[in-house]
């Protein structure tokens, strides 16, 4: 098959050219490819049988008042992506976010559960599900995730980790739940789901578990080597940002019965795993002493 992934130069699209190497594969990054103009996605996914949109505009907090902007990428260049799909067959994966959802439930979101976003990222992400679903469904998989982290980007790991460096004490929310979930993780699921036949529909790809940004913080801090007891408990209302952060992200995955495939690993497991990665990386990039 051959595989073309947009968004090729983001943290889950570093770790998916990863996955897929010693495949026949195009990644396309922003510059080599802007999915806002429907004449480029024409011309890159023709020739092309599975297509992962991992392109997005992720700046939570300045999509409040870039709607407009989030929008192009987020709807407007997936409904391009899936529209360029359907002309040729092409499979589409294409990848979408808990902030879809209300944020106020008590149980895991099941996949078919109505969206109802809160923030105009969520409501931009909603719109690209809705443009997928009519322009492509019945050759489309809608993958949602959560809390990511990762080797190659800025995220709440590698935050904490240089906080920590940084200062005696930090306060982290306790009143956010959610799912931490290894790019690397969701990009060997992404993969699987298309080397198993898994059908279209609606996929939830978010480790198994369930933990706070407090508790993911103090779990961080013990893998480090550094003392848990520096992660102090706050609430959301001591951080007040521009965007809502939805106090329940956490997803079901009910999905996952229809496939060859079992849910994710537990978050623990894989945090586990990765942090010796990323501690490595860290201390690369730290300067040297002399």
């Amino acid at each position: 098959m051959r595989w073309l992934v947009t968004g090729a130069g983001g943290m889950l699209g570093t770790d998916l050219r990863t996955v897929l190497a010693g495949r026949e594969l195009t990644a396309h990054s922003r510059p080599d490819l802007d999915i806002t103009r429907f004449p480029a996605v024409v011309e890159a996914v023709a020739g092309h049988d599975v297509v992962i949109n991992a392109a997005a505009w992720t700046a939570v907090d300045d999509a409040e008042t870039h709607e407009a902007e989030a929008f192009d990428v987020n709807a407007v260049g997936a409904a391009n992506v899936a529209r360029a799909c359907a002309r040729t067959g092409a499979l589409l994966v294409h990848l979408s976010t808990d902030y879809v959802f209300d944020g106020h439930a008590s149980q895991p979101y099941p996949e078919d559960t109505p969206m109802a976003p809160g923030s105009a990222y969520g409501r931009t992400k909603a719109a690209g599900e809705w443009a997928v679903r009519a322009e492509h469904e019945g050759g489309s998989l809608v993958v949602r995730t959560a809390w990511l982290y990762g080797q190659h980007g800025t995220n709440f790991v590698t935050t904490v980790l240089r906080l920590m460096r940084e200062r005696e004490v930090l306060h982290v929310v306790d009143d956010q739940s959610g799912q931490p979930t290894w790019s690397l993780d969701l990009a060997q699921r992404l993969v699987a789901l298309v080397d198993t036949g898994a059908g279209p529909g609606t996929y939830h790809a978010t480790s198994a578990g369930q933990t706070t940004w407090y508790g993911f913080a103090q779990r961080i801090a013990e893998l480090s080597g550094q003392d848990p007891q520096r992660i102090r408990p706050t609430t959301t209302s001591q951080f007040p940002r521009a965007a809502p952060r939805p106090a329940w992200s956490v997803l079901g995955h009910h999905g996952w019965a229809r496939t060859a495939l079992g849910p994710m690993r537990p978050w623990d497991e894989a945090l586990s795993e990765a942090m010796p990665r990323m501690l490595a990386d860290q201390d690369s990039a730290a300067p040297s002493r002399a």
